[in-house]
């Protein structure tokens, strides 16, 4: 894990509990000044983790905004599940928040012992102070095993969140709206099989998932699966509306290459629609003559007016304007990357059947590798930060450029009014260029919070 300097004014938190009251009121909150980087192997500060093969992937806090109403808490540690290992890391962001520590380690036979699960994905903390963590899967990495997790503010284990029996095939994202006491859920697929690289056929064969899964909060009982279809396949990232008092929200569907809201109906059960569609290029010379964007990240920002997604193989981060959740409207897109980029022996066939490259400029002196796929804005919107590594072994597979030097991290510059991105030509960090060799950035932290583990009440 690492520590990058932003170079803006000091990020803060508020005085009574850990985060803001309202997402309104964390935008006008300070800028961000530090952002803390997960990258895979094993800037101001390097963390390495003491164990190899651990595959850091999602990251969060032991206490967000919804514990704004307690003053004793804080948020202090930064939530670091190991993908592959099974080992949770709490790091301490608060001695020194330019060069965290190792606070604990969770050993993953305990984990599996107390509770079964294993593969950890994305932690949430929860208003009581406990951390709630989605596993994939168990020690074999058969999906059966899914489930959540419970840590206790000291980071025990407590055991499973989900009543006995209340856990679908697939599990991976997850988003509660308490004054909906509703969890929502997304489904992957079994860690056997991701863990290997993607092979398109096993989307076909139902080895992903393609449903969401609605629970009762803070109940635990699986109230409703909905089924996305084909319009829904593999289903990652999963947001309610920040407004705690909004019933709906967008799951990202990544084969699909489809936003899918989601949304309270009048009986109290929960419906859902195809909202943005990312149309499939034809292309020559890959794996397949259509290639699919593929949805891998997408957040909205804390005012509720716009959605931000990546396209990892298309190479392009789209903004899209979302205050008629039902209606969105395309209004800003760059390309910081992709598959068609020039150069790549990919090209893309347009519908007079010449063939394209999007060509991408040099930041720094630097080209551009891989494909968009984390992305985490400021909290006042005006900053997209964007790194590039998915998964080492999907890396591998379909960059492996990357995987050779090292991703990147980008700024995008926002227009909050009309909308609109651009790259920052100013702003470049290379995690190719680390001492102990390259390394793959994913997931990013402010350390005052952000608008993709922040949950209000």
């Amino acid at each position: 894990m690492m520590a990058t300097n932003l170079g803006v004014v000091e990020n803060g938190c508020c005085k009574k509990g850990p985060g803001y009251a309202s997402p309104l009121q964390a935008m006008s909150g300070p800028n961000e000044t530090l952002i803390y980087v997960t990258c895979i192997y094993t800037v101001i500060h390097r963390l390495p983790m003491p164990y190899l093969g651990d595959e850091l992937h999602h990251s969060g806090w032991n206490a967000c905004s919804s514990c704004h109403g307690d003053p004793s808490a804080a948020r202090r540690f930064l939530v670091l599940p190991s993908l592959l290992s099974g080992r949770i890391y709490a790091v301490d962001t608060q001695k020194d928040p330019r060069a965290p520590s190792l606070h604990k380690v969770v050993d993953p036979k305990d984990i599996s012992e107390k509770t079964g699960l294993a593969y950890p994905h994305t932690p949430h903390c929860l208003a009581s102070g406990e951390i709630m963590v989605s596993c994939l899967g168990d020690e074999d990495g058969n999906a059966q095993g899914n489930g959540f997790l419970l840590l206790d503010s000291d980071f025990n284990v407590k055991g499973r969140w989900e009543k006995p029996g209340h856990n679908p095939l697939y599990g991976y994202d997850f988003w509660y709206q308490p004054r909906h006491k509703t969890m929502i859920s997304t489904s992957c697929g079994a860690p056997a099989t991701f863990t290997k690289g993607f092979n398109f056929e096993h989307v076909s064969d139902g080895l992903y998932g393609r449903q969401l899964h609605v629970y009762s909060w803070p109940g635990g009982q699986l109230k409703q699966i909905l089924d996305l279809g084909n319009s829904g396949l593999l289903p990652l990232e999963v947001r309610f509306l920040h407004d705690p008092a909004k019933d709906t929200g967008f799951a990202a569907c990544a084969f699909a290459s489809n936003m899918v809201r989601f949304f309270k109906k009048p009986d109290e059960t929960w419906g859902h629609k195809v909202a943005i569609s990312v149309k499939p290029l034809k292309v020559q010379n890959w794996i397949k003559p259509e290639m699919p964007g593929l949805i891998t990240y997408f957040l909205i920002s804390l005012d509720d007016r716009f959605l931000y997604l990546s396209n990892w193989f298309h190479g392009d981060i789209r903004q899209y304007n979302v205050e008629d959740p039902a209606n969105p409207r395309l209004v800003g897109q760059v390309w910081v990357g992709g598959i068609i980029k020039k150069g790549s022996h990919v090209v893309a066939e347009a519908e007079d059947g010449t063939t394209y490259q999007t060509q991408l400029p040099q930041v720094q002196g630097n080209q551009l590798r891989g494909g968009p796929q984390m992305i985490q804005l400021s909290l006042d919107g005006k900053r997209l930060y964007v790194t590039n590594s998915m998964f080492s072994t999907w890396d591998r597979q379909f960059y492996p450029e990357m995987v050779e030097k090292g991703s990147h991290m980008l700024q995008i510059d926002v227009d909050t009014e009309r909308g609109g991105l651009e790259i920052n030509p100013r702003f470049f960090v290379d995690f190719g260029a680390e001492p102990d060799g390259p390394s793959l950035a994913h997931e990013m932290r402010y350390p005052g919070g952000d608008c993709t583990s922040d949950i209000w009440m």
